[in-house]
């Protein structure tokens, strides 16, 4: 390059680094906007996140009182009680409280329903309900068990209890299929 032209550049160079540095507010104004409009959409959904967390505690807990009961009919003969499972989850909760009994009935009448109630912490959330049953496999005197989880369909409702065994009550619907 020619000295001429290498002197234009640095000055060019040191003019520019010299100029007014900085945003406009014009464009601070629109940062902040796009950050409200995305924080307006982000936050409901974050707020949910927690509500989802506690429904997926009496979820977790209906499912193993359910797989409880089938292993205790499977060496017992019978459905049995909470506190004869041996599943080792607390019967209350900071969200909810649990229960879990056998129905009268033998064979294929014969039923388990498990249930979580809310303690009144919060009335944002679901209840639960599960049942545990005996189907007859053909001509057979076989059974297998069977287990079913329902969601109820409104907030802070009280936990419907499966109607056959296999099909979740009106205002109710099956979770995990």
């Amino acid at each position: 390059m020619k000295t001429e032209l290498k002197a234009k550049f640095i000055q060019h160079i040191l003019a520019k680094k010299n100029g007014d540095e900085g945003f406009t507010l014009i464009e601070l104004l629109v940062v902040i906007i796009i950050i409200g409009i995305l924080s307006a959409i982000a936050l409901p959904s974050f707020l949910n996140q927690a509500n989802k967390a506690k429904q997926s505690e009496a979820k977790t807990y209906i499912g193993s009182l359910n797989k409880g009961q089938q292993a205790y009919f499977t060496e017992k003969g019978s459905f049995g009680a909470l506190v004869d499972l041996g599943v080792g989850i607390k019967s209350q909760t900071v969200n909810y409280q649990y229960s879990s009994a056998a129905t009268a009935g033998t064979g294929t009448a014969a039923q388990a329903n498990s249930v979580s109630s809310l303690t009144g912490v919060s009335s944002v959330i679901r209840n639960y309900g599960g049942t545990v049953s005996l189907i007859s496999q053909g001509a057979s005197s076989d059974a297998t068990s069977i287990a079913i989880l329902c969601e109820t369909t409104a907030l802070n409702a009280t936990a419907i209890i499966p109607t056959d065994g296999q099909t979740c009550a009106a205002n109710s619907t099956a979770v995990g299929k």
